[in-house]
């Protein structure tokens, strides 16, 4: 199976962008459940093998009793990803809606309506999701035969750096684009481990000068959604930042965050966090790591924790994030704890709290042995 290349910008001449529902059925092997790659509340997604060619796409076929009208869904994804061009975004490159009138039951008989099916076709990524690649059955597999457990060290930073990248574009775009459901589930990774976000069905576009807007719908996914859309329905780009932070825990500690029933915020995983990745504790999980390479790790948990700041004020901007990793800002951010003293609080995890820290982990971290 050909799977679309990495960084590839431009859209298959052979490949309309509307395509007829009875080709999709047909390349889909009429939506086999050997087909399924996998399954949402929004819909559920299909590999489709193109004739003449074997170039394989994934067809997400809308659910019509999804969280949000299928409609709705198709139309945001439609609009809202069609004309994006980045290495780190999914690229859509095909859709279909058609109406037909179908024979349907009603109150124990049978009636003739219109329904319409809604269809959105994509790159297929043949390695799958960020989530089942940490987490699912490929980790299991990966840590079954490697004695490091799952996705190596410079694999997991250039996924984080990689996503970071990806939403800084959609945030800077002249017209943004706030994802709204950043979790693993929705990042999908290239044959080179390329990560891309994928599933713009809750995203919002904001105006040239909007920079928040409210709502009376709040749907997301348990678990990533952060405090003020959460419990006053307010949506800004800090959303995506609250969302992103809790993904560049998880990719850094190997630890999932499971939501727990009274915790959509995920404020338990992150105080446990926050409490147990000590310097010592970076040191003793990443043992073939030098001393760039736990510098690295270090970075991405303090600004993952940074980024899930209650206040949203307090988080980081994109931009800065994305400079950070790069090593061009880090100072910057660092200092952000003595110039706004109510934001980005003294994180200590990063303070040595056992007598017996070596000098070489003090030295490495900045601190002094005690």
């Amino acid at each position: 199976m050909a799977a679309a290349a990495a960084g590839s910008k431009t859209q298959s001449p052979e490949l309309p962008a509307e395509l007829p529902y009875d080709f999709l059925k047909k390349i889909t092997n009429d939506f086999a459940e050997d087909r399924k790659i996998s399954g949402s509340p929004f819909g559920t997604l299909y590999m489709g093998v193109v004739p003449d060619g074997d170039r394989v796409i994934a067809v997400k076929k809308l659910q019509e009793n999804a969280p949000m009208p299928a409609d709705k869904t198709f139309k945001k994804e439609v609009q809202n990803v069609m004309v994006l061009k980045h290495d780190n975004i999914v690229q859509l490159v095909g859709f279909c809606s058609e109406t037909n009138k179908k024979l349907v039951q009603l109150d124990g008989r049978y009636i003739q309506a219109d329904i319409t099916e809604s269809l959105l076709c994509y790159e297929y990524l043949p390695v799958g999701s960020l989530q089942d690649n940490l987490f699912g059955d490929k980790a299991a597999e990966q840590n079954n035969s490697s004695a490091e457990p799952g996705i190596d060290w410079d694999t997991r930073f250039k996924i984080i750096k990689g996503i970071c990248k990806g939403l800084h574009y959609l945030h800077k775009l002249d017209i943004p684009i706030i994802h709204m459901d950043l979790k693993p589930e929705n990042i999908l990774l290239d044959a080179n481990m390329v990560p891309k976000i994928a599933d713009f069905a809750l995203s919002r576009v904001f105006g040239q000068e909007q920079t928040r807007l409210c709502t009376q719908t709040v749907v997301g996914s348990y678990g990533y959604m952060a405090p003020e859309y959460l419990y006053r329905g307010e949506i800004s780009a800090q959303s995506d930042i609250y969302s992103l932070g809790l993904m560049i825990i998880e990719i850094t500690t190997r630890q999932k965050n499971i939501p727990e029933k009274d915790q959509p915020s995920a404020r338990n995983f992150i105080d446990k966090v926050r409490k147990e990745w000590t310097v010592e504790h970076i040191a003793s999980k990443y043992t073939l790591l030098d001393s760039e390479g736990l510098q690295q790790v270090k970075k991405c948990i303090e600004i993952g924790l940074q980024c899930v700041e209650v206040d949203r004020k307090c988080r980081p901007p994109i931009e800065e994030i994305v400079d950070a990793l790069n090593g061009l800002r880090a100072s910057k951010m660092a200092n952000k704890t003595a110039n706004e003293g109510h934001c980005f609080p003294s994180i200590p995890m990063m303070v040595s709290r056992a007598s017996t820290t070596s000098a070489k982990l003090a030295a490495l971290f900045g601190h002094k042995k005690k």
